[in-house]
């Protein structure tokens, strides 16, 4: 575990993280938001299928809305808890937030709707849904290696002066490749299902994680790095490559380098 990029520094900041009980215990905490939410999907398709779509745009937003709320309490947190506020913030508004929106990331995958109509076009439907699926796979793996666990948990919002700015690799073509990858995903699975519900959700997340970057995170980051960050914004896109950065996006992700 220590070997995972990441883990050493998420360890000096969260005691759970430093026994294998504390670890079994987050891992209960994670797995069972994720369930939960998940269970609330399934009984609600079950109950009240027309109104899916209308679900998971609502689960998203409180996701969403939970989730900001971990980085905007931050000098509460750290007023009230010292140097446990990053755990303790993270269990209260980090793990329930993803739990949120990834559940309805994956909810993409089995939502009830109207089919999208069967034709000639369908082969090539499936096969560009395990395309998005395979690309977003690829870039998700190289991504969390180069950005390390630290990073994916938002570690250094709580610790500013510890951070330091990926701009290597992935980081050169894509600001956000975990998020571009999560946005493949959808694609990919709502292609698959075959229902308007579920691609009109999939068209709409790269909008929903715009407004989440320009509202919340990039807003942080350039508190954090300031010019730096405002400098890097403008040269590289979000989630897809520029066309003259495509022999180098494929490179990346077949090789890694």
């Amino acid at each position: 575990m220590k070997e995972f990029p990441g883990i050493e520094q998420m360890q000096a900041h969260v005691p759970d993280m430093r026994t294998r009980r504390g670890n079994l215990l987050i891992g209960l905490y994670v797995l069972g938001s994720f369930a939960l939410v998940t269970l609330f999907f399934i009984m609600l398709d079950s109950r009240w299928p027309q109104g899916t779509l209308v679900t998971q745009f609502v689960v998203l937003g409180v996701g969403f809305f939970w989730l900001a709320r971990f980085i905007t309490r931050r000098a509460a947190f750290e007023q009230k808890w010292g140097e446990l506020a990053y755990r303790n913030a993270f269990a209260v508004h980090g793990v329930p937030g993803l739990a949120l929106i990834l559940s309805a990331v994956i909810h993409i995958a089995y939502m009830p709707g109207p089919a999208i109509p069967l034709g000639w076009w369908s082969p090539g439907v499936v096969t560009l849904s395990l395309f998005f699926i395979l690309v977003g796979f690829i870039i998700w793996a190289r991504a969390i290696f180069a950005f390390g666990f630290d990073n994916l948990a938002l570690l250094y919002v709580y610790y500013p002066a510890e951070g330091r700015l990926v701009d290597t690799a992935i980081f050169g073509l894509l600001r956000h490749p975990t998020y571009a990858a999560v946005i493949r995903f959808g694609l990919g699975m709502a292609l698959l299902n075959g229902n308007w519900f579920a691609l009109a959700f999939g068209l709409f997340m790269p909008f929903g994680m715009t407004l989440w970057l320009r509202l919340v995170e990039e807003k942080e980051l350039i508190e954090r790095f300031g010019e730096g960050y405002a400098d890097y914004r403008q040269r590289v896109p979000a989630f897809w490559p520029r066309p003259r950065a495509y022999g180098k996006f494929w490179r990346f992700l077949i090789s890694g380098k």
